[in-house]
């Protein structure tokens, strides 16, 4: 379905993990992008960055705006399917890649927590990444590349955060071959590594996680904002 302009794929958590298994199968390139309302606001005055969200092969709902709004029954939050492809890859033996955070320690966490979670997956490199802008192809270092194809990777994790790591996927996918599937997981490492807390299951649930990360990070309350008031104006907008 088009929400907004946005393509958002209306399927289940097992019918996400049939297609991610088609793509592992195949042999091509996908990409796997998760909309929320903070995107969706964000893609209607970024006219490229819709073109990308919309080249996606697998667009999840991420969040529960826009799942009440385009009524969609099933929501399918990022990290969650994240770490969905980790388990699929344990068990059908394929290397992933963490590229990004930023950090050494938020990345190599993400490294260690996974590595515990899951013992037969094989994580098979991480690095933190470059710092980069909203063009995200003009500053990128070119060994790493060399590193994430050395690496026998078939699943990239991409966590540059909400538009920036999607541009950089779909500029880039095709310089690592060896990638089956690129998804970009924004903050992901942050919450697998422990840095940053994340909501309880009940609040999760109740998709109040968003409050959860205002009183923990006070400074995302012009994000929170975009992702309400300004999603739920935007939404109310076009239908009058």
């Amino acid at each position: 379905m088009q929400f907004l302009g946005i393509r958002v794929d209306e399927v289940s958590k097992e019918q996400a993990l049939q297609k991610a298994t088609e793509f592992l199968n195949s042999s091509g390139q996908h990409k796997i992008f998760t909309p929320n309302p903070e995107i969706i606001v964000k893609a209607q005055k970024d006219e490229s960055f819709k073109n990308v969200l919309n080249s996606g092969d697998l667009n999840l709902c991420d969040g529960v705006g826009l799942q009440i709004f385009a009524k969609i029954k099933t929501r399918i939050p990022g990290i969650d399917f994240m770490l969905e492809l980790c388990r699929l890859a344990a068990e059908q033996g394929r290397g992933v890649y963490l590229l990004g955070s930023g950090s050494d320690e938020v990345v190599g966490g993400a490294f260690e927590e996974l590595e515990k979670k899951f013992p037969n997956l094989k994580i098979s490199g991480y690095n933190k990444g470059p710092e980069i802008n909203e063009n995200p192809a003009c500053k990128f270092e070119g060994p790493i590349f060399e590193q994430i194809n050395q690496s026998g990777a078939q699943i990239l994790f991409v966590a540059f955060g909400m538009g920036k790591q999607e541009k950089w996927i779909c500029d880039n996918l095709t310089k690592m071959p060896g990638i089956k599937i690129a998804m970009g997981v924004g903050g992901s490492f942050d919450f697998i590594s422990g840095h940053i807390k994340r909501a309880p299951l009940f609040l999760r649930k109740l998709g109040l996680e968003w409050m959860y990360r205002l009183i923990q990070q006070p400074s995302r309350i012009g994000r929170i904002f975009n992702a309400t008031a300004k999603f739920s104006y935007l939404v109310l907008k076009s239908k009058f």
